[in-house]
């Protein structure tokens, strides 16, 4: 769901046996079918930018995918990248123009343009409990419920910050800001702590990776939103 602060990509890796999550993660791209998107990332770019004009619209989804390969890459569903991006980038395809039927007008443009229903439902399962009925039940339908508002609130975050980035930024400085309810207050920690639950992870661990993940693609959003 749309939150009111831009957001940038970042993270630090957990610390643990890399080997054996690599292994583990190899295993499972093994006996998972790799989702494949039905459009190419360029004509999803230019659907989005048909919907929304806002330079914080743009922002927010650039940072979402950027976020969303990374989580990819991470939890061992690589072969996948453009299937999580795509679906990160679209995730707002309607905020803009439709903000009352966030993630019921979605569908509609989505198959217009020949996106295909499993993205369509997991773009909706972002608004899961409050503009759409859809539970996010795959891996990334979790992180893309979990991280959307978290983006947010950690870019929101980083303007805070001398450097104006995330890539100095460590996690006890997003729980501070996370206790504090009138910080960033569009950031819904409920849904944040929601997602975490979702996904079996302690708030502590998405905290780390999605700013990871900010991280590994704020240069890029940057880039992008200067052409």
């Amino acid at each position: 769901m749309k939150t009111d602060i831009p957001t940038i990509p970042t993270m630090k890796t957990l610390g643990g046996n890399k080997s054996a999550d690599h292994e583990g993660n190899a295993k499972k791209e093994a006996v998972h079918e790799a989702k494949k998107s039905s459009i190419s990332r360029e004509q999803a770019w230019e659907m989005l930018k048909k919907y929304n004009k806002e330079p914080f619209h743009l922002q927010h989804a650039l940072t979402v995918e950027g976020v969303m390969r990374w989580y990819a890459k991470e939890l061992g569903y690589a072969a996948e990248e453009d299937f999580w991006g795509i679906t990160g980038l679209l995730h707002d395809i309607d905020f803009e123009l439709y903000p009352e039927e966030h993630c019921k007008k979605a569908p509609e443009l989505l198959r217009e343009a020949g996106v295909g229903e499993d993205m369509i439902y997991a773009i909706c399962s972002h608004g899961y409990g409050i503009c759409s009925e859809e539970e996010p039940k795959l891996e990334m339908e979790k992180v893309l419920f979990a991280s959307d508002e978290l983006t947010g609130l950690i870019w929101s975050c980083a303007l805070m910050r001398p450097s104006k980035s995330t890539m100095d930024m460590e996690v006890k400085s997003l729980k501070k800001k996370f206790k504090d309810k009138k910080f960033a207050a569009g950031c819904s920690r409920d849904i944040i702590s929601q997602g975490a639950e979702l996904l079996g992870w302690e708030l502590d661990d998405l905290f780390d990776k999605t700013i990871q993940a900010m991280r590994s693609c704020e240069a890029d959003v940057a880039a992008a939103m200067e052409n």
